[in-house]
């Protein structure tokens, strides 16, 4: 029966949709909103905060994904949630005219947040349930492009869109037609789910059928991974690795819309999309393809501290912007594609040394999803306090703590231990 639901959709029919439909509720969290209430008149600090903890759903996600084995099915779990996520994204978009929308909003993002990171978890299920070995390899690549593909609709099209219709039909109903965009979008993924993703049903039960049996499940998974070799140092490295950025991803759109007088470039929302959208995409693209190859040829354990050094280094085109306030499209388009290209450059280090430094071993999956939500911790704790910070120091101060923020991790990289050889020694 599997087989047979394999060979009836290809895989080109829903792999870009499905990964599409979870990088969409993520980003619009992450970053979109940061600049929705920007111009909607809430304060750096307040946007930061809540904002950055909103997203506390994909660090805890592997809590409760053993769950979704008892009941339904993937597919059944990727519908509902994209169907959810669609409509409270509409219910943002009514609230946004309220008097209390800020507080009714954020209560509202938090239940995307929800509904988004348990979307993560069934994607994969099925994604892994459906595909063959050699078809996961296959359309690995796929997963992360229309990922980005939606990063790129979000941070660029939707944004560039919300500048031209602030323009014509004023803040609040701009954003409101934004919001609305992203639930009529993610509906009408979910009809589109609804109808051509493969069911992952089989007709063998789910080994896990109790919430005991899930529980021990859950239990021993969580057990053997702080009893890894060296996991403190591993935990630790991952927080401190994007810590930095966890500080300068919230505050750089607020300073890149922030009035000339206040510190900030004055940018519209338009330029912002625009930035973003095309030379900072295709640096980011550009940056995570060369770095493959980079790591491919020399390994991880050779590479890890110039990739630490590239991530994190780029941050310092900030302190300058702050300081000078250039009004030059080329400065301020070129220090965003360094910062992209640098990210996309060294995030790709973090990744693979989460692959084969910590997820190797029984539960392979499960701990590498407990790496993604430490790291997505290492995020969102300095986010929570970025915008404090940034309102008592300034701009241009708080991009140079940011930036110091960044020597733990390069310090420590020194004396990180690798338990488990390169794959390409390990082939020698």
């Amino acid at each position: 029966m599997t087989e047979t639901i394999k060979r009836h959709i290809s895989p080109i029919a829903w792999v870009p949709t499905v990964y599409f439909a979870m990088g969409m509720p993520f980003v619009v969290l992450n970053m979109v909103t940061a600049l929705m209430f920007k111009g909607l008149g809430i304060s750096d600090a307040q946007i930061a905060f809540w904002t950055s903890i909103i997203m506390f759903p994909w660090t805890i996600k592997p809590l409760w994904s053993p769950f979704l084995e008892m009941f339904k099915t993937k597919k059944y779990f990727v519908v509902l949630t994209q169907f959810c996520s669609g409509v409270f994204f509409g219910l943002v978009a009514l609230s946004l005219q309220l008097p209390h929308f800020f507080a009714i909003s954020i209560a509202l993002l938090g239940v995307i947040a929800f509904s988004g990171a348990t979307h993560d978890v069934a994607t994969d299920g099925v994604y892994m349930a459906v595909l063959s070995k050699e078809d996961q390899a296959k359309y690995i690549g796929w997963q992360g492009a229309f990922y980005n593909v939606a990063k790129l609709a979000a941070t660029g099209g939707l944004v560039y869109l919300a500048g031209y219709l602030i323009e014509h039909i004023g803040v609040v109903h701009a954003w409101m037609t934004i919001m609305g965009c992203c639930g009529a979008i993610m509906l009408l993924l979910a009809l589109y789910h609804w109808k051509m993703l493969p069911s992952d049903q089989t007709e063998e039960r789910h080994a896990v059928t109790s919430l005991r049996a899930t529980w021990e499940a859950l239990k021993e998974v969580i057990l053997t991974f702080f009893q890894k070799k060296y996991i403190a140092l591993y935990i630790l490295f991952i927080i401190l690795y994007r810590f930095a950025e966890g500080l300068v991803m919230k505050i750089v759109p607020l300073f890149l819309k922030a009035p000339i007088g206040d510190g900030g470039l004055g940018l519209t929302e338009q330029e912002i999309g625009f930035y973003y959208g095309t030379f900072g995409a295709a640096a980011f693209v550009l940056g995570s393809f060369l770095a493959g190859y980079f790591i491919s040829h020399f390994g991880l354990r050779k590479t890890l501290f110039f990739l630490c050094c590239v991530f994190n280094f780029p941050f310092a085109v900030y302190p300058l912007l702050a300081h000078f306030q250039p009004d030059s499209a080329c400065l301020i388009g070129g220090g965003i594609t360094f910062e992209y290209f640098g990210y996309g450059f060294g995030f790709v280090g973090l990744t693979l040394f989460m692959m084969q430094q910590v997820a190797p071993g029984k539960h392979q999956m499960a701990h590498y999803a407990f790496a993604s939500g430490i790291m997505n911790l290492g995020v969102m704790i300095p986010g929570m306090i970025s915008g404090f910070l940034s309102d008592w120091l300034g701009y241009d101060l708080f991009f140079i703590v940011a930036l110091f923020a960044a020597i733990p991790v390069l310090i420590l990289v020194h004396f990180l231990p690798f338990t488990y050889p390169d794959p390409e020694k390990r082939k020698k």
